[in-house]
Formats: C-alpha cells, sequence, structure tokens
C-alpha cells in the first residue's frame, strides 16, 4: 500500500509550532529594531547638518593595532558585531538540522530546493543584466540573501494574520539561505590566506568542541576562547562571521534525559537578544548611512550593477522560491495543503526579496575599494527591499480575511486546555471535555427553556384571566 501525498506547507506539529512562535516574536522585534536602525542611519547621513559626524563616527579606529585589529567602528559592526548574527544562525541551522524540517530529508527537500532557487535566480538575473548592460558581474551574490529579521518586522507592521505553517516556511527558507550565503562569502569573497592564523583558528575551534564535549561550563571559559577564534580568523583572511558560523554549529541542539531544552537552544536563547537587539541594529546604523536623492534613486535603474540588484531581489527572489516550490510539489508525491492557494506561496516568496543585512554585506564585500559604486549598490538593496516588501504587502493584504479565518482556526481552544483543538482531535479525552461542556451548554438552555415557558405561560394566564372580567 502506498503512503498518502505529503501535504507542502501543512499544519506543523505542536513542538515545532510552539518553537517556531517563539522564534517569530524575537525575530519580529529584531526588525523592528533594525528598521528604526534603518531609518536612522538614512536621517544621520542624509541630514546636511549630521552627515559629517556619521562619517567621523564610522570611520573612527579603535582596536588593538599589533594584533591586527585597528578597525573603523563601521568595520567592528560588519565584521565583530555580525559574528554574533551568524553565531545565531549556525545554532538555528544545527537546531533544524537535528530536530527540524531538515532532519527528514523529505520535509527538507522543500525548503532547500526553494532556497537554492531563491539563490540561483536572482544570481542569474543580475548576471543577465550586467552582460546586456555591460556592467560588473562582481556583485553576483548582493541580491541573493533574504532578511528574515526585516520580512517579519514587515509583517508586523502589516498585521498580517500569515498561517504558522507560512511562517515557517518563511523562517526555514531563511535559515538555508543563510547557509548558502555564508559558503558564498567563504568560498568566493576570501582573497589571500594567511595559512598560521587560519590553523591558529581551526585550532582554537577543536579547543571549543573538546570543551563542549567534555561538558565544561561557564561563560568566562568559552568567551575569550571565542574573541581569540575570531581574532585568529579575521587575522587568517577568511570573513571573521565564519567563526561565529563554526561555534554554533558545534553547539548540542538535541535533548537528553533530564533536560527540558538542548544547550544549544539554551544559548541561542541568551544570545539571540544580543544579536537581535544590538548587532544586526549597529550593522544597519553603520552600513545603510548613504546619500539618497532624487538623482541616486534615478541612477539606479540607470546603471547595470544597482538595476541588476534591484531586479534580482524584486523578480528574481520571487520567481526562483515560487518556482522551486512549485518544482518540488510537481515532481514529488508532494501536494499543496488544501487550506492555502499557490498565491499564497508567491506573495511569501515575494517578501523573501527582502534583501538586507546579508545583503549589505555582500555588496560590501563584491565592490570593496569602490567606495561610489559600494554606496550606490546599498542603495539599490534598500530600494529593492522596499519594492519587494511593498508587492507582498499588496498580496498579503488581498488574502488576510482567509488568514485570519485560518489563523482562528488554528488558535481555537474551546476546552480550555491550553493545546489548540485542532491539535486535539484524535484524542478520545477532548472529545469527552467537549461533550461535558456541551453538555452543560445543553442543561442551561433547557433550564432557561423551561424557565421563558413558564413566564409565557403565565402571561397568558393572566390575559385571559382580565378577558373574564371585562365580559362580566
Amino acid at each position: 500500500m502506498s503512503a498518502p501525498p505529503r501535504k507542502v506547507l501543512g499544519r506543523l506539529s505542536l513542538p515545532e509550532r510552539t518553537f517556531v512562535a517563539d522564534a517569530l516574536r524575537t525575530e519580529t522585534v529584531g526588525g523592528v529594531l533594525l528598521l528604526i536602525a534603518a531609518v536612522a542611519a538614512l536621517i544621520w547621513a542624509n541630514v546636511p547638518a549630521l552627515h559629517s559626524s556619521y562619517e567621523s563616527v564610522s570611520h573612527y579606529h579603535l582596536g588593538p593595532a599589533a594584533l591586527g585589529l585597528d578597525l573603523s567602528v563601521e568595520h567592528w559592526a560588519a565584521d565583530g558585531l555580525l559574528a554574533i548574527f551568524f553565531f545565531v544562525a549556525g545554532i538555528e541551522l544545527k537546531r533544524e538540522l537535528v530536530a527540524g524540517d531538515l532532519k527528514d530529508p523529505k520535509a527538507a527537500a522543500l525548503p532547500v530546493v526553494a532556497a537554492l532557487c531563491g539563490m540561483a535566480v536572482p544570481a542569474l538575473v543580475y548576471t543577465l543584466t550586467n552582460l546586456t548592460g555591460g556592467g560588473s558581474l562582481a556583485g553576483w551574490a548582493v541580491p541573493t540573501a533574504t532578511d528574515i529579521a526585516f520580512a517579519l518586522a514587515v509583517l508586523a507592521v502589516i498585521g498580517t494574520w500569515l498561517p504558522s505553517a507560512l511562517r515557517a516556511f518563511l523562517l526555514t527558507l531563511a535559515v538555508v539561505d543563510d547557509l548558502f550565503a555564508i559558503l558564498i562569502i567563504a568560498v568566493f569573497f576570501t582573497a589571500d590566506i594567511d595559512f598560521a592564523a587560519l590553523g591558529g583558528a581551526a585550532a582554537g575551534l577543536a579547543v571549543f568542541w573538546f570543551l563542549l564535549r567534555k561538558g565544561v561550563r561557564g561563560w568566562y571559559v568559552y568567551v575569550p576562547l571565542a574573541l581569540v577564534i575570531w581574532a585568529l580568523m579575521y587575522n587568517s583572511g577568511v570573513h571573521a562571521t565564519i567563526a561565529g558560523v563554526a561555534m554554533g554549529l558545534m553547539l548540542r541542539c538535541s535533548t537528553r534525559e533530564g533536560e527540558k531544552q538542548s544547550p544549544g537552544e539554551h544559548i541561542e536563547h541568551l544570545v539571540r537578544p544580543l544579536s537581535a537587539g544590538l548587532a544586526v541594529p549597529l550593522f544597519a546604523l553603520f552600513s545603510a548611512g548613504v546619500s539618497v536623492s532624487g538623482g541616486a534613486l534615478g541612477d539606479v535603474f540607470r546603471q547595470p550593477e544597482t538595476l541588476g540588484v534591484v531586479l534580482g531581489l524584486v523578480v528574481g527572489k520571487a520567481l526562483g522560491i515560487f518556482g522551486g516550490t512549485w518544482l518540488t510539489a510537481r515532481f514529488t508525491r508532494a501536494s499543496l495543503s488544501d487550506d492555502l492557494a499557490w498565491a499564497d506561496v508567491f506573495a511569501v516568496a515575494t517578501l523573501a526579496g527582502i534583501g538586507f543585512t546579508v545583503s549589505l554585506l555582500i555588496g560590501e564585500l563584491a565592490f570593496d575599494g569602490d567606495a561610489t559604486l559600494t554606496d550606490e549598490v546599498k542603495v539599490a538593496v534598500l530600494l529593492g527591499s522596499i519594492i519587494a516588501a511593498t508587492l507582498a504587502t499588496v498580496l498579503l493584504k488581498l488574502r488576510n480575511a482567509e488568514y485570519r479565518r485560518l489563523y482562528e482556526a488554528e488558535e481555537r481552544d474551546e476546552d480550555h486546555s491550553g493545546i489548540p483543538d485542532v491539535y486535539e482531535e484524535d484524542d478520545p479525552a477532548y472529545h469527552l471535555r467537549m461533550a461535558a461542556i456541551h453538555e452543560r451548554k445543553a442543561a442551561e438552555h433547557r433550564r432557561i427553556a423551561e424557565l421563558k415557558t413558564a413566564e409565557r405561560l403565565a402571561e397568558v394566564a393572566g390575559g385571559a384571566g382580565e378577558e373574564d372580567d371585562r365580559r362580566a
């Protein structure tokens, strides 16, 4: 007997739904802070009276020069603070691999194929735009990244009742997207390698792994070691954020007997506020501060490099993710959940065109040494992200009434057990609780009916007596 066809974007299991809800709440808060930081950066950099101070703070150098770490504030934000963001991304990826959707190869196929197509098509769009326009191919990777925090902040602002399955798809998609973005940075944006420093970083990672396996605890052990690993990775020529990812992947994200949560989830819970509340907003503050004018915005559509970034984010992401999802469903036994339409998948794919944090980082790496083009590409990333967010908002609003119905159905808890009813439909105890509730309601309605009947009979009897008096 063949297995029933698997549903694409079907209802999540209760533990996965709870985890996704918690993760999305944190990401949404971080996304709102990211939006605030980006707006603040644009104001700071574009108000004439403030522009010089923005430049002075961004380019102010600090750090021990003897260790090769005399960096500007902007550089510290990109290479230092952003390593915290990638550390959390590494933990998220490890959790997905051992306990989430990526654990099951069949379930993993959808987000992996969608993410790969959602990176390949924007890169292809950028490449074709620059081949036909005679531009530089160096920025092919800029439109390949999705900023999940920014995307979820948009969802929070427009107030959509997006079903948990679609939100989980967006979250898993972004995790896989981050993995490939990390690989792109490591492979394509590493120039000269200092093998001595790289060997030292590898040795530090080995010590980090050994201490974890031996169960050694204490932040005072791991934080100094992490700083040493980061510094060695930075001096090796490999982008320093790779150190954060590597350490995140080493943490154990599976629970053992007697544990409420794994060490990886516990550390992620502690570090995520630092990442979402400090590291990413500060990176945005010192990376998004580019001069924007009517002429600069117009130039975005005239230069092949910047036009390629905008088209890659807006067109490439939507077509790539939607196409990858459709192909997965078309050529496997999977079918779309009955509650959703392909228009919903396209709206989420459009939302994934918001590429901010990692796109800005890759833009700086791709056009390193050309400050003018770097700033123009940053403007293109901002503009492409805004266009993608606007289109996604319109598409999601068209289906918001249906999303609200699905959300309310998912959240309904008529037996007041603390667990949504949709997860208890196969539990006999649930139906017994509901039967008792309905019996109490039925008894109350019978009591009210008897009371109303008695009142009506009394009124009729009273009316008859008055009629007899009038006749007499």
